[in-house]
């Protein structure tokens, strides 16, 4: 199954979205506090988003993958203590004042975590051909003389 529930693209043999099928509304929850035009993304830029993710963390060791998974529900299981609400249910303006309290937080573990998961989103929304397109991004492997 695909990020949204409908069938697996083939764009990453191998690779599919149920790495983050547990956390999949807390994470998109924390996606669009860090990169707020993905609330626009088409059912392709997030399948194409939860790919790109999913295919990075598998790249990792499992400890680091259940580090990262456990870090998104840590982070849901907060918002819920303390605001009543899980992060999809958070006003946007809140949301963002608690992820920003949690990436300048004394305890390093919790700032690395909330930059890498920044990271990763910023990486499967970027990363993202029509994206770039869009964005007029046009670098090119072979440097400058490719603009040329």
């Amino acid at each position: 199954m695909g990020w949204r529930g409908a069938p697996a693209s083939d764009t990453l043999p191998g690779v599919s979205a149920d790495l983050l099928a547990p956390v999949r509304s807390p994470f998109r929850a924390l996606a669009v506090t860090f990169v707020p035009e993905i609330a626009e993304s088409s059912a392709a830029e997030w399948d194409a988003l939860g790919h790109i993710v999913t295919n990075t963390l598998r790249s990792r060791p499992p400890r680091i993958q259940r580090q990262i998974l456990f870090f998104i529900r840590l982070l849901d299981l907060v918002s819920l203590l303390r605001f009543g609400r899980r992060l999809e249910a958070l006003h946007p303006a809140r949301r963002t004042a608690f992820v920003d309290a949690v990436g300048k937080a004394p305890i390093l573990m919790l700032r690395r975590g909330a930059w890498g998961l920044r990271t990763l989103v910023m990486m499967g929304y970027y990363a993202q051909p029509d994206i770039q397109a869009a964005l007029g991004y046009r670098a090119d492997p072979r440097g400058w003389a490719a603009r040329r």
